[in-house]
């Protein structure tokens, strides 16, 4: 059984190897900003959870019908994507320095939503056949007492800039974060938890992705 993900995310691909899945990149390249533009223009305003699924959606179905490494996709398709809502506002990835400053000076001490949504495709025998996704989000809370200093060298590390949200909490931000409510792997990128019970809907396990090299223990 082989899971195919839609992203080139370093923490999505990260997670889903942490629980023993490697699986097979197959980068969408969807022009998110211009998915959502024509969504509102359509439907009007999008909901935080509105966005990331139909972001998680676009990207998953984009690849429908792609060839990885000459052969047709035999398995299942997952596309992610996630944003942080702080003060009712829906942010993405800050791209520059001075805008991830902006954020992390606004959002220190406050309390803010991840927003994550996924999207999975029963490609098996190499066909669209169905396909189901779920939103999952995360409160977390912030530290009060972050200096300047701190803000300035975390934007100097570059990390922020192409999260959303403009932090980790698997990265060099963990220390500013004080709490968490829901799946931590929810704020990493991908709501494990979602995954599975995703896959459980089309009688799968998500052991059945096992890479056996990766799980097999001392002396297997």
């Amino acid at each position: 059984m082989r899971l195919y993900l839609a992203s080139t995310s370093p923490a999505r691909l990260a997670l889903l190897r942490q629980i023993g899945i490697e699986p097979l990149l197959v980068p969408s390249h969807v022009d998110e900003e211009a998915a959502v533009v024509a969504a509102e223009q359509a439907h009007g305003p999008l909901t935080p959870d509105a966005m990331v699924q139909l972001l998680a959606e676009a990207k998953a179905e984009a690849v429908v019908g792609s060839l990885v490494d000459g052969e047709p996709i035999d398995g299942f398709i997952l596309g992610g994507d996630s944003a942080f809502e702080l003060d009712g506002v829906a942010y993405g990835k800050p791209h520059r320095p001075e805008v991830a400053r902006e954020r992390w000076l606004a959002q220190r001490g406050k309390s803010g939503i991840l927003h994550s949504g996924h999207w999975l495709i029963d490609h098996r025998g190499g066909r669209r056949q169905s396909a189901s996704g779920r939103t999952d989000h995360a409160e977390l809370t912030f530290a009060d007492d972050i200096s300047d200093a701190e803000i300035d060298a975390y934007v100097g590390s570059g990390e922020p800039l192409l999260v959303a949200g403009a932090f980790t909490i698997d990265g060099l931000a963990a220390p500013f974060v004080r709490t968490i409510t829901g799946a931590p792997s929810a704020v990493i990128g991908m709501s494990l938890p979602v995954l599975r019970d995703l896959l459980a809907g089309y009688g799968v396990s998500w052991t059945d992705f096992w890479n056996p090299d990766a799980v097999a223990g001392p002396g297997l």
